[in-house]
């Protein structure tokens, strides 16, 4: 445990206290090289933290398996494409837009529980003829 302690009792806070860091603006426009140098380590350390902080704690910002526009309808293919002719609907037609229908290319209300889960805004394409 000791160490640790030095490390951060002692070592890190003098290695902060010796960076270069102005006390005003215009400073940091007469630091020569070697003081822009030693910059370069701590600097590249908080955009590390800042990079990894967004990725984990930002929904965006990480990759998750609900991500998929399409989880499950046709996985096999490379791309989905469905054709109903409009001489075939009757009154109207309700079609899917959330991909989450059990009755794919129709919409069977799975958007409700989407929307509830995710936060989307997902609704059916109504068709009347």
């Amino acid at each position: 445990m000791q160490p640790i302690a030095y490390i951060v009792k002692v070592a890190i806070p003098d290695y902060l206290a010796s960076l270069p860091v102005p006390d005003t603006f215009g400073g940091w426009f007469r630091l020569g090289f070697r003081d822009w140098l030693s910059l370069v380590p701590p600097t590249a350390l908080a955009a590390g933290f800042t990079y990894i902080s967004y990725r984990a704690f930002c929904p965006h910002g990480r990759p998750s398996p609900c991500s998929r526009v399409n989880p499950s309808i046709l996985k096999k293919n490379d791309k989905v494409v469905d054709t109903v002719d409009v001489e075939d609907i009757s009154e109207k037609a309700v079609f899917c837009r959330c991909w989450r229908s059990k009755n794919w290319p129709y919409c069977d209300g799975s958007h409700v529980s989407h929307n509830k889960e995710t936060g989307d805004n997902a609704g059916p394409l109504i068709v009347k003829k």
